[in-house]
């Protein structure tokens, strides 16, 4: 994991605004000597620590907050001791108000980590309010954590420049990293390490989260390629209790071979009630329904918080439905049906840095 100067990334923004192709990237190996070698000192790393977590070493109970936010991507950690950590912060449209109202309404008062999967704006969208309001007004946020694969939207210049006018501390991770989580271990396995060009998606930060015996994955907006690469990589290493379905459940994402790794007993979709994209897929609900996967999904639940001792977990939703996945895709049909009755919605674009 090494810690990145903003102006390497800003440096890297440019060169992709100004490229005709639209390639250009941060280069991983910077570093602003944080050590003697570059590299920051972290806890734990993927292979690194011969401990492992079990049911009699945590105690109280971890949650997961998978927040509604539309047609984007919030989730909230919170380990017993009251540490926290935010994997994406919605769309761009809503500027983090909804997330920040969530935080506080649950006594938020500290991000001690903020992950950025990766520079789309329906999932950095509210990464600068958030880093704005919590440097401010509340206990400040201990670290950013980004795949170093940058944007020219308007929405990625923004969160730079608060992690630098803040002070933020920002790290560029890659598969070989992992850190401490309170009694939680959270592992990353994906972007690969070296050279991995500069797609969003196939650098979408995936983290493995493990409290005692129970372990939850989530991979942003990670696609078919990055899954065939971690299932090969990692193979039955995969398996996770619970699973945060890919790119808000898209076809381009819970691959087969994927999801034969995973073998996820629950799942869980951020996506909109009326997705302009079709969101979750049917072929993802098909196949969920098919491997008996308990299902929920935020534009019929809307918040779905998970809780678990360790060993057991629970789910809590803010509205009752079905978990079944073959029941919601047939909400999901009934809901296009109906929709094909209203105007089309016209979607704007997250606007580029000029």
């Amino acid at each position: 994991m090494k810690r990145l100067p903003v102006i390497a990334l800003v440096a890297a923004m440019l060169l992709l605004a100004g490229c005709a192709d639209g390639g250009g990237t941060a280069d991983p190996d910077r570093t602003d000597g944080t050590d003697a070698d570059g590299n920051l000192t972290v806890p734990a790393e993927n292979g690194s620590s011969d401990e492992t977590s079990d049911s009699s070493g945590v105690d109280g109970e971890l949650e997961i907050h998978h927040i509604d936010v539309g047609q984007a991507d919030a989730t909230l950690l919170v380990e017993p001791s009251g540490e926290t950590m935010l994997v994406d912060s919605g769309d761009w449209r809503q500027d983090g108000a909804g997330v920040i109202e969530y935080l506080e309404a649950r006594g938020v008062d500290r991000i001690d980590h903020l992950v950025t999967t990766h520079a789309d704006a329906d999932h950095i969208g509210g990464h600068a309010a958030v880093i704005e309001h919590y440097e401010t007004e509340r206990d400040g946020v201990g670290a950013v954590y980004d795949s170093g694969v940058t944007s020219n939207s308007q929405t990625y210049q923004r969160y730079l420049d608060a992690v630098e006018t803040h002070d933020v501390e920002l790290f560029v991770v890659d598969e070989n990293d992992g850190f401490e989580f309170g009694d939680a271990t959270v592992d990353v396995l994906n972007p690969p390490a070296g050279e991995s060009g500069t797609d969003k998606q196939y650098n979408s930060v995936t983290l493995m989260v493990e409290f005692g015996e129970f372990s939850y994955l989530t991979t942003g907006d990670a696609e078919a390629d990055a899954e065939e690469r971690m299932a090969e990589e990692y193979g039955s290493a995969l398996e996770s209790d619970v699973y945060h379905s890919g790119h808000h459940g898209s076809s381009t994402s819970s691959t087969r071979p994927f999801m034969e790794r995973v073998d996820p007993a629950s799942a869980v979709i951020s996506s909109a009630y009326d997705s302009q994209y079709g969101h979750p897929s049917d072929a993802v609900l098909e196949d969920y329904a098919t491997r008996d996967i308990e299902t929920y999904w935020t534009g019929v639940h809307g918040d779905i918080v998970l809780t678990t001792d360790g060993e057991d977990y629970e789910f809590e939703t803010e509205r009752e439905f079905s978990t079944d996945a073959g029941a919601l895709l047939e909400e999901k049909r009934s809901g296009e049906s109906r929709a094909a009755l209203e105007p089309p919605i016209h979607v704007t674009p997250a606007p580029t840095a000029s």
